[in-house]
């Protein structure tokens, strides 16, 4: 019987015993990638759908209706070099090699900077080989005043918009023709003109920069449109799931593009999430419209661009676009990827390369040859060299040609408060003393 005053209440856990005593122990992952230095490369476990296999939804229906595209692969480009199935976008030829053109004018001028900064003439630079079509075809979707924010290996974009190259490199060697005036890191370009928002090298930043901006054009009734572009790595910040949300929650006129090149720094797509799933399928659980796109294939990536910009211009929502890719070389001139990848992997890779199967492409269907690819190739690495040479006598890195030393105290505050004035005075006379008449030095 029950003792009075005493309850019924059942016993609690006994605490000298250790939890899950008699169950395995719990063990952490940790992702791992397939191959590394000297391992033998085999991708086969990458699916790869035929071209055609995925159908071309229309541009307002539901994000639910995409299940398949956000776990699938949309092409356009077959091994027959020709384009086939409902994404294919049906470009003219000129328009073609005016796409190959700015690939090849942006794989010359990589080159250029990339011996440049070998041979001390800027700190850093990073090339997008392999990865062109992700940002150069891409963008010729958009129109000319949509605004792009650009991660920092979308250096094609202001290429194929027109952007002087000059430009471009008075940035890298953050000489006296800097428009930037040596405030950035080299390769973190800017353009107002060109629609083109400043690069930041703090990741992911430009997520949530878009859907506002876009948020901003849908509140003025504008017609522009926004699209950011961030590598897959860094889809594991905050920023970007705060984009997602807000990009969802209000129906944002935005194209969030997600680069998968493999790769971050160091560490393999797994650390970001690649393992359990596609980062096209994000999509799905925000609400999103989510494609997933060979970024190999030049006309996919400027299929699904389209689509996507279309579908933003008809209020039907934001769109997630993963571009499936293979960073070629290094994350930066920082970086020696063959002290973590595997050596193979760059000719195994199963999507081959953007620049030659566009050029394929255009051979096959009887609009280009070999000899006028090589000509064009030559005619880019002379235009590039020729550019080069004449920034070049704006300064490079370490020659002293740089923007005067009162230039940075300028350009925060409208009118220059009188503490910071008195230090620019003050710092303008010191140097004056110690370096006689190097007021704008």
């Amino acid at each position: 019987g029950v003792v009075a005053g005493e309850s019924c209440m059942a016993e609690g856990p006994n605490l000298s015993k250790p939890a899950g005593a008699n169950t395995p122990g719990l063990s952490l992952h940790v992702p791992e990638p397939r191959f590394r230095p000297g391992d033998a490369v085999d991708f086969s476990h990458v699916d790869v759908d035929a071209p055609g296999r995925l159908g071309r939804p229309d541009e307002t229906c539901d994000p639910s209706q995409l299940h398949d595209h956000a776990y699938g692969l949309v092409r356009v480009l077959g091994d027959d070099n020709r384009a086939h199935g409902p994404w294919d976008p049906k470009l003219d030829a000129d328009t073609l090699r005016s796409m190959l053109g700015t690939m090849a004018l942006t794989r010359a001028f990589d080159e250029r900077m990339f011996r440049g900064q070998r041979q001390g003439k800027t700190s850093f630079y990073m090339k997008c080989t392999g990865e062109e079509a992700t940002s150069i075809s891409a963008s010729m979707a958009l129109a000319g005043d949509d605004m792009v924010f650009p991660s920092y290996r979308q250096q094609g974009i202001l290429i194929a918009r027109g952007y002087p190259l000059i430009e471009m490199i008075n940035q890298i060697y953050s000489n006296k023709g800097d428009k930037l005036k040596g405030r950035q890191l080299p390769i973190m370009y800017s353009s107002r003109e060109k629609c083109f928002f400043t690069i930041s090298g703090n990741l992911a930043t430009q997520t949530p920069q878009a859907v506002g901006w876009a948020m901003a054009s849908a509140i003025k009734g504008d017609s522009r449109i926004a699209a950011t572009w961030v590598g897959e790595g860094s889809t594991a910040e905050g920023d970007f799931h705060a984009a997602c949300t807000f990009a969802t929650v209000y129906n944002a006129p935005v194209i969030l593009n997600v680069v998968n090149n493999q790769w971050a720094i160091s560490s393999f797509s797994g650390f970001a999430g690649g393992e359990r799933t596609t980062f096209a399928a994000r999509a799905l659980g925000y609400g999103l419209a989510g494609l997933r796109v060979d970024g190999n294939d030049a006309l996919a990536c400027y299929a699904a661009e389209r689509w996507a910009a279309n579908r933003a211009r008809a209020n039907a929502g934001p769109t997630l676009i993963e571009f499936f890719t293979y960073r070629a070389e290094g994350h930066s001139t920082s970086d020696d990827p063959s002290g973590y990848r595997s050596a193979q992997e760059r000719s195994e890779w199963p999507l081959g390369d953007p620049v030659t199967r566009l050029k394929d492409h255009l051979i096959a269907i009887g609009e280009w040859d070999e000899d006028r690819q090589a000509e064009m190739d030559r005619e880019a690495a002379e235009r590039v060299r020729a550019t080069t040479k004449e920034a070049e006598a704006n300064g490079i890195l370490g020659h002293g040609l740089h923007h005067p030393f009162r230039t940075m105290f300028e350009d925060v505050f409208e009118d220059l408060p009188w503490h910071l004035r008195e230090q620019a005075e003050q710092a303008i006379k010191e140097r004056q003393i110690k370096w006689p008449g190097s007021l704008d030095q």
